[in-house]
């Protein structure tokens, strides 16, 4: 039997909403979200296309057993190549195979794990069409892909098919069509496809996601989650995105291109798909001064770039609308001047969390919460953080700060991937989660095109969004011994 974590002392104190600890979410989840408001009338939207011959569900569908995760990796820049050693590092993992257009850098990451000491992976590249011969050997059985954004849906596909479950760096589909192919390809072929979405790991995220479940904030009401971060000098970097594939899509899209940093943590504190679901979505966005102002300064006028007109707004704002009443505020800035943040904030009936609030501390973040808090003042996140530490970071912290990018988060998503292939668990995330918080790209683009106005969001689940099920909230759990 999995320990049943402690009964908080907000509960004994009457802060926390006592009512379903357990009931309802079903075996593997520690805790549960205090009650919710009941569902109010659910807009019409788009129907759901029907499930195909072969189809079921995927919700709730452990990973088969497997002794030794073998990983093929497919792109191999900035991110994939600083992926590899991460997970050649997790207990019971080994890269098979390592993939990228370019057969030099397929070599370089194959080279860099030999000299780790690890075993040499076969290399693919030289075409655009490699990792498909990558995809015909069976010595893999997870597909981490890491290409840029246009090829993620057609990778990600081919891994289903070909028999991988599939991590996608996000996003992981661009148009409503293919997130919902992705979704109806991963139930055909019984294989999971998970966005890699390593802020749901971070530290703090994960001590929110537990302080909402043990109902610290009360009535959750409300989020806000997004990705800002001055990428300026980097978009325009003629190295750092390999033909500057992601300064061009500012080119060609209105969308919201990567608010799920953010989307992802507040969706699953508020048990999106797991008894919620997101309803419609309306956009708004600035206009596009960002990136040609940063080229008339610091650009010379003989640069490519200056061939470019950008039409993708400084900062896209969704506000997303939930069937429990909820409302998720999401932003893209990547063409400003700012501090880095991922916002993170989380607020209900009886207090707030605030991340990147430039509070000093040890935690980050500041918090207000009834009954600790009062005089309308704030107070630093550290007890918290400490007190709702999420087992994963207690059990593998200091090996996610010594293995890992991103402050150990990226460790912890790989370490917790194998783990659950490894012990044939259930995914904390799956495929109905990728497809929502990457819906946001092409609904902020209808939404815009409609002057603002709200659009539905498509409901991945087919309608089991009202069964509360384990995500990311979990029980402690070992790695299983290496064979």
């Amino acid at each position: 039997m999995p320990d049943i974590p402690a009964v908080s002392r907000r509960t004994l104190m009457g802060g926390a909403l006592a009512t379903g600890v357990a009931a309802g979410l079903g075996a593997g989840t520690a805790s549960a979200a205090p009650a919710a408001p009941a569902a109010q009338a659910v807009p019409p939207g788009e129907p759901a296309p029907p499930r195909g011959r072969g189809q079921r569900s995927m919700a709730n569908v452990p990973f088969t057993v497997h002794r030794t995760v073998r990983v093929g990796l497919i792109g191999l820049g900035n991110r994939g190549h600083g992926m590899a050693s991460g997970w050649a590092a997790v207990p019971g993992c080994t890269v098979t195979a390592v993939c990228d257009i370019r057969a030099e850098r397929a070599a370089r990451t194959a080279d860099l794990l030999a000299f780790e000491g690890r075993p040499r992976p076969a290399e693919y590249g030289g075409s655009a069409e490699a990792y498909l011969r990558m995809l015909r050997h069976d010595d893999i059985d997870l597909v981490y892909i890491a290409t840029p954004w246009e090829f993620h849906h057609e990778q990600g596909r081919a891994a289903l098919l070909a028999g991988k479950h599939a991590l996608v760096e996000l996003p992981v589909a661009t148009e409503l069509d293919e997130l919902w192919d992705l979704v109806d390809t991963s139930e055909r072929t019984r294989r999971h496809l998970i966005l890699s979405e390593n802020c749901n790991y971070g530290r703090n995220e994960l001590a929110m996601l537990r302080m909402a479940h043990d109902g610290l904030f009360g009535e959750i009401t409300n989020g806000h989650g997004g990705y800002l971060h001055d990428l300026r000098a980097l978009l325009f970097s003629d190295t750092y995105y390999t033909d500057s594939w992601r300064r061009l899509w500012h080119t060609r899209s209105t969308a919201s291109f990567y608010a799920m940093h953010g989307l992802g943590p507040i969706a699953a504190a508020m048990d999106v798909n797991r008894g919620d679901r997101m309803t419609a979505l309306r956009a708004t966005a600035t206009e596009p001064r960002g990136l040609a102002d940063y080229r008339e300064r610091f650009v010379p006028t003989s640069h490519p770039s200056w061939r470019e007109t950008y039409v993708n707004g400084d900062l896209v704002t969704c506000l997303i609308d939930t069937a429990r009443g909820r409302v998720i505020r999401a932003e893209h800035d990547v063409s400003s001047p700012r501090p880095y943040s991922r916002i993170n904030s989380l607020a209900g009936s009886r207090g707030i969390f605030e991340d990147y609030a430039g509070v000093t501390s040890a935690g980050g973040g500041r918090i207000y919460v009834e009954p600790d808090h009062s005089g309308h003042t704030w107070r630093a996140f550290d007890s918290y953080r400490k007190e709702f530490d999420h087992w994963l970071w207690r059990k593998i912290g200091d090996d996610a700060a010594g293995n890992g990018g991103h402050g150990g988060m990226d460790y912890v998503l790989q370490w917790r991937t194998v783990q659950q292939m490894r012990a044939g668990l259930v995914p904390d995330m799956d495929v109905y989660d990728a497809a929502v918080w990457c819906s946001p790209v092409p609904l902020s683009v209808r939404s815009l095109a409609a002057g603002g106005r709200p659009v539905p969001v498509p409901d991945f689940t087919r309608g089991s969004w009202v069964n509360r099920r384990p995500g990311l909230d979990s029980h402690p759990g070992e790695m299983p011994p290496v064979p």
